[in-house]
């Protein structure tokens, strides 16, 4: 599995605890390398962008509350990033909405629930079925929406 990984600033330290704690998959870090003060669209778009053009098999952004970083990557057709706040919103959001971003609050998860989120929205698979007309309705309101009709 191949997960591109960003983050600000703030969330700097909890990529690299992430990328650590999961060695078992293969991060593409998209950035950034120091703490010096960076604004989370630059990387979330990043992101979603690999996701977006299938070089990865999903993504995770953070921010300082993850509020920002899923507005940003929400913006990028056929994204469906999620900010989470405990296992099972990660669990859910694969399940039935196959999330494929996911986003962290740095500044409101602790690092222990931070990656139980990780592990349960990677371990997750979509579950399909009655799920998939939600995910096709979603798809229209999209293509709609970014072409004015």
């Amino acid at each position: 599995m191949k997960i591109a990984i960003s983050s600000d600033h703030t969330g700097i330290d909890l990529k690299a605890l992430i990328i650590k704690t999961f060695s078992n998959i293969e991060f593409v870090d998209c950035g950034p390398s120091s703490t010096e003060s960076v604004d989370y669209p630059d990387y979330t778009e990043k992101v979603a962008k690999a996701v977006q053009q299938g070089s990865v098999d999903g993504g995770i952004a953070i921010c300082g509350t993850g509020i920002g970083a899923s507005i940003t990557a929400n913006k990028f057709k056929g994204i469906r990033a999620s900010l989470c706040l405990n296992g099972f919103m990660a669990e859910m959001t694969r399940k039935h909405n196959d999330s494929n971003v996911l986003v962290l609050g740095a500044r409101v998860t602790g690092d222990e629930v931070s990656l139980y989120i990780v592990d349960k929205w990677l371990s997750t698979e979509y579950e399909g079925g009655r799920h998939q007309r939600r995910i096709d309705k979603i798809s229209v309101i999209e293509n709609r929406e970014n072409t004015g009709a």
